[in-house]
């Protein structure tokens, strides 16, 4: 026995082969809506009209879906005033568009081993971006890289 709802058709709860036969009689397909309903719940429909309508609702589900964006910023354990200035304006115009941004300080050399000096930085850099975004992830050392990622405020 199935719930049997449609279009033209006389809603109600039909046996299997009844609802197969008033689904070929008006020449469409009878598809299973819901199978967990007591009694399972039938559609009588055009199954490509309802395949491509799926597809199509799936594509704008997808198109709506914002996509995440992550910009990068390098600095240097030694950046000075005037450069961290430039890279933290950049740093400001990616996040208010929406942005990630992913910040990191290189260690050249033996530069490594003042590894404060760019933790400072990157702390810095995420202060003075306090407005703008939030840190999403403090600074962690991945080899002689030390990576921040900060996200816009919505």
């Amino acid at each position: 026995m199935v719930r049997v709802v449609g279009e033209n058709v006389q809603a109600g709860i039909y046996n299997l082969r009844e609802a197969l036969a008033i689904a070929e009689n008006l020449g469409l397909d009878l598809v299973e809506i819901s199978p967990t309903a007591s009694p399972p719940v039938c559609k009588v429909i055009d199954y490509k009209k309802f395949l491509y309508e799926l597809k199509k609702k799936q594509k704008e589900i997808k198109a709506k879906s914002a996509k995440v964006v992550v910009k990068e910023i390098r600095l240097g354990p030694n950046t000075d005033e005037h450069d961290f200035n430039f890279k933290l304006n950049h740093a400001i115009k990616f996040l208010k568009e929406g942005a990630k941004v992913k910040v990191d300080v290189f260690f050249k050399g033996r530069s490594i081993i003042y590894k404060e000096k760019g933790e400072l930085k990157l702390l810095e850099f995420a202060q003075e971006l306090a407005e703008y975004g939030k840190v999403e992830q403090l600074p962690r050392l991945e080899g002689k890289r030390m990576i921040m990622i900060i996200a816009p405020k919505k």
